[in-house]
């Protein structure tokens, strides 16, 4: 049985005067959360705001919803929540005034939620936007966006510049909010630790293109770092997944991906003797990923 998709883009491009999403593919199944992840001025604002039918893509099909946008984007945006780590809120007013704003747009609303979100949050719906801290817009955000009940929720870097406590309950809301499994996330961010908690799938973007997506746990699963002794100064087996290669004296540490048995065999067989083979974070595969992609395109522009 083929699980409809939340949002699919096909073939996504959109030029600027100094930037260029190139290419992109990206669908992720309802229920699920995808993870986007690049560093500052990868793409990932770009893609979310063409999501979200803020812009138009030069080239390509998206799909979110089912609704093809941005020709259906008023039906699509009913159905979607977002929340930014700079979202402004209107100073003057307070939280409850806000709550009522959205009741007013969305049918969708849910009041007795909100007021769980907000006993939850540690919110107090009759202050003031003005006198919140960072931490407590973001929240205040959050639960505004979670109340309207949406099918998607589209997360941009939402927990940028939070305290560790205020990070783990905005993760945990985001959680919660996939209980019944009819939502789906998108969440973007840089900050992998984030990514590795909550997501099933992941696809680093980098330079606008999408160098690789995958279940979080086939990147996990897949990645290895090689810890070699050279003694007799042997030559590396030419192998088109290793992707670093970090050398000291006789001592080498190979970073791979798509890891199998056969892999060390082929390094022992090559003259080297492996004395570990480690896991490797999110972290450690992410920028491993763009050191590949730094490495790739510099061969391509001198091509």
């Amino acid at each position: 049985m083929n699980v409809p998709l939340a949002v699919q883009c096909v073939g996504i491009s959109k030029r600027y005067k100094h930037f260029e999403l190139q290419n992109v593919d990206l669908s992720f199944e309802h229920g699920t959360v995808m993870g986007l992840v690049g560093p500052n001025g990868a793409g990932k604002s770009t893609l979310l705001r063409i999501v979200m039918g803020l812009i138009g893509p030069d080239r390509g099909k998206v799909k979110v919803l089912g609704h093809i946008m941005p020709e259906d984007q008023v039906s699509a945006k009913r159905k979607i929540g977002f929340v930014a780590e700079d979202m402004r809120l209107y100073e003057s007013e307070t939280i409850a005034f806000h709550m009522d704003f959205i009741k007013s747009i969305y049918d969708s609303w849910d009041g007795a939620y909100a007021e769980t979100l907000l006993a939850r949050l540690d919110l107090n719906k009759a202050q003031k936007v003005k006198g919140l801290s960072h931490g407590q817009r973001v929240k205040a955000t959050l639960m505004l966006a979670l109340a309207r009940r949406p099918s998607l929720l589209v997360f941009d870097e939402p927990t940028t510049g939070l305290d560790p406590a205020v990070r783990r309950e905005v993760l945990d809301e985001m959680m919660n909010a996939l209980e019944d499994e009819t939502r789906s996330i998108l969440f973007s961010s840089h900050n992998t630790l984030d990514i590795e908690q909550i997501c099933d799938d992941i696809t680093f973007i980098y330079g606008g293109r999408v160098v690789e997506s995958r279940n979080k746990e086939d990147f996990l699963d897949s990645w290895r770092r090689l810890r070699l002794t050279n003694m007799n100064n042997a030559v590396l087996p030419n192998l088109p997944n290793i992707k670093d290669v970090q050398q000291s004296g006789r001592l080498c540490a190979v970073t791979v991906s798509d890891y199998d048995e056969s892999i060390s065999t082929l390094f022992s067989a090559a003259g080297f003797s492996v004395t570990a083979i480690e896991a490797m974070t999110l972290e450690e595969i992410f920028l491993a990923i763009v050191k590949s992609a730094k490495s790739a395109a510099r061969m391509e522009s001198a091509a």
